[in-house]
């Protein structure tokens, strides 16, 4: 049984912390790693160097697209196939558990799993695109 007043909040809440991660990731290249390192670890496991600041690019419009509920069901499908991308290229041969050298994929895998159910329940309250419906839900249930 789905609780259709909280339902929208809780989708917020899923798509709010996600959004705010890849804002996170992408801090942490840009400000860290710095965009040039970034690249230079991305062609170190043999993705070309320019793939890292499309990367950058992707986390930080998918973030905020995530913030503010802008598309949030595609948008989560697109970062989730990046992360795919991360597994298959980096952390698929660091072992299951994220504690390795470059991590495992235990965390990028549940991002994708959180991600996809996002796709599935929509934007959730307070979204820029979210459908007429859940807003209505929303001001409802405040």
């Amino acid at each position: 049984m789905i609780d259709t007043r909280l339902a929208p909040y809780g989708a917020l809440a899923l798509r709010a912390s996600s959004g705010s991660l890849f804002l996170a990731h992408a801090a942490l290249k840009i400000f860290v790693f710095t965009p040039a390192g970034t690249a230079k670890f991305f062609e170190s496991v043999g993705v070309p160097g320019p793939v890292a600041y499309l990367t950058i690019l992707a986390e930080v419009l998918g973030g905020t697209a995530l913030l503010l509920g802008i598309y949030a069901r595609y948008v989560a499908v697109a970062l989730s196939l990046i992360l795919l991308g991360a597994i298959a290229t980096v952390h698929i041969h660091s072992g299951f558990f994220f504690d390795s050298p470059n991590g495992g994929w235990e965390y990028p895998a549940f991002w994708i799993v959180a991600l996809l159910a996002q796709a599935m329940i929509g934007e959730g309250a307070f979204s820029v695109t979210g459908s007429k419906t859940v807003r209505r839900q929303a001001a409802v249930a405040a």
